[in-house]
């Protein structure tokens, strides 16, 4: 069964009228109330005017169709059922109420029940003398020669180009003739991972690693079934067939996410389409979440081709709540700079004493990266080790190279950090790179090593929020540098053993990875950052 956030299947709808309405920032919506189980949302400040428009079909499609009812776009709104059109009476009564003696065109898109629902509503209204007319939209070109194809997306296209000359004072057969020239002139065609969920059915239908080209927007199946390729690729196949159908020099795209693709999916796509051949000839683009399939994770491309009118209308203020407006065509705006993050200049230098103290802690924690890696597996992501052990491979192959400053130990810890920060991933190598940062700017206050270090976990504890006994390797190197400063290094390497064994008995970690286990899963366990600690020291 698909999961949705609902009350019930019956007020899936209503409930989601009064949220919209609850929520509309420009408070020009109200819903009118029949008294019966009519759904129609209207402009609040509509005076009869001006030719009034009317869409509307089965809900599922949100914002559309009620988030585009405003001035400059729709009038009303009809909002059936969850994928079913509303009922006769529902649009005959959205007619009545909306039409003044300018008259009403009604926009659908292409499906059985709008069209009869809908066209009977509109030959009924013209029997009780209002002057009202229908066009129907079908903007899918995904099946080449369909003669019935659905209306999807583009339709938007045609709302807002007939919103427009309605707008500024056309007359219902100016309104009418404005819907049909954008009409022929939209093309759109959709593709997605997923269908859409419906309250207690399967949206399983779409295997993982495909993709249903050429949909509905009430979860039908794609014509064609295929491999999901990579953004471009997946670009160019949808935007083939829509310069196939469509031909032009100039256009404006619409680009829809259909309910379920995250932000960063849909500026990917938006960065394809506009790269693309039909992007490069786009003058505006406008992209979002403007109708969707409830939580059908893809999207489809639209596009109309440009006149001038078509172009003053797509660009036209409207005062809507889920218009986001159409993008001018730019190139991707780029301000070259000066990095001005400089290294520290330095001198390489040779010291032996400070060579063999570097090889015996690099080596020591290559030679244990299995065993660190075993100890985070259990406690962690099991990394630990590849990921101290790269560290200690750069600062080795900088050491081999003799590119270290080796003689001034203040220097040596400040490129020990930055060596560390290039090649650790994860927290741990930001941590440690902290550590030796603010050890070499304490080393050259004081030239006194372990306060240096001890100086510089006192700012890696700080900026990393753990302490001794949140079970990390702060619980070995804390002690340990104490101990050093105190009473000498051999008191420093008894110190780093005691620490780390004290992590077995940590049952509740507070930070790092394993502060999301259970104590069972902790006990008896060494800290993998504790006991690396303590083979370093236990070198000397």
């Amino acid at each position: 069964m698909s999961d949705l956030i609902l009350n019930t299947k019956e007020s899936f709808v209503m409930d989601s009228i009064k949220g919209t309405l609850y929520t509309n920032t420009r408070e020009n919506l109200t819903f009118l109330d029949f008294d019966n189980d009519i759904k129609v949302v209207a402009r609040n400040d509509w005076n009869k005017d001006k030719v009034a428009l009317i869409c509307g079909g089965g809900s599922g499609h949100e914002p559309a169709h009620a988030g585009f009812v405003g001035k400059g776009m729709l009038t009303a709104a009809v909002c059936g059922d969850l994928f079913a059109a509303p009922s006769v009476d529902a649009v005959l009564n959205a007619i009545l109420h909306v039409t003044g003696e300018a008259g009403c065109l009604v926009i659908i898109k292409n499906y059985t029940g709008d069209r009869l629902n809908f066209g009977l509503a509109v030959e009924k209204a013209k029997e009780l003398g209002r002057n009202v007319d229908l066009i129907v939209v079908g903007d899918d070109i995904s099946i080449p020669g369909n003669p019935q194809p659905r209306g999807i997306a583009g339709t938007l296209f045609v709302q807002k180009v007939a919103g427009y000359v309605a707008e500024n004072g056309g007359s219902l057969a100016d309104v009418k003739q404005a819907a049909i020239d954008a009409h022929e002139k939209t093309a759109s065609i959709g593709v997605a991972l997923t269908s859409c969920s419906l309250p207690g059915e399967s949206n399983d239908r779409i295997a993982q690693g495909k993709a249903e080209l050429g949909l509905g927007i009430h979860g039908e199946a794609g014509i064609k079934t295929i491999d999901l390729p990579n953004a471009k690729q997946l670009v160019a196949t949808m935007v083939s067939k829509l310069v196939e159908a469509k031909p032009t020099a100039e256009n404006a795209i619409l680009l829809n996410n259909l309910g379920g693709l995250s932000p960063i999916e849909m500026n990917i796509i938006a960065k394809e389409v506009m790269e693309s051949d039909l992007g490069q000839q786009a003058k505006f683009i406008v992209s979002g979440s403007l109708m969707t399939a409830i939580d059908m994770k893809g999207f489809s491309i639209s596009t109309i081709q440009l006149t001038d009118h078509i172009a003053a209308a797509l660009t036209a203020d409207v005062e809507t709540a889920a218009w986001p407006g159409m993008v001018t065509r730019r190139q991707v705006p780029v301000t070259p700079c000066e990095n001005q993050i400089s290294k520290k200049a330095f001198t390489p230098s040779h010291d032996e004493e400070a060579a063999l103290v570097l090889t015996k802690v690099c080596q020591s924690i290559i030679d244990i990266q299995g065993e660190l890696n075993h100890l985070d597996s259990i406690v962690g992501d099991g990394d630990t080790g590849s990921t101290f052990a790269a560290g200690a491979r750069k600062v080795l192959s900088q050491l081999e190279a003799n590119q270290l400053p080796l003689q001034n130990k203040a220097q040596l810890l400040t490129t020990i950090a930055d060596c560390l920060t290039s090649v650790m991933g994860g927290s741990s190598g930001v941590l440690l790179s902290i550590l030796f940062t603010a050890a070499g700017r304490e080393f050259e206050l004081n030239g006194s090593l372990p306060k240096a270090l001890q100086a510089g976990l006192g700012q890696m504890m700080a900026y990393g929020g753990a302490k001794p006994g949140d079970r990390t390797m702060i619980d070995a190197l804390h002690p340990a540098l104490e101990a050093w400063v105190e009473n000498g290094f051999s008191a420093a390497i008894d110190a780093a053993k005691q620490g780390a064994e004290s992590t077995t008995a940590m049952t509740n970690a507070k930070a790092g990875r394993s502060s999301y286990l259970n104590s069972d899963s902790l006990s008896g366990t060494k800290d993998p950052g504790a006991f690396a600690v303590e083979t370093v020291f236990n070198q000397f």
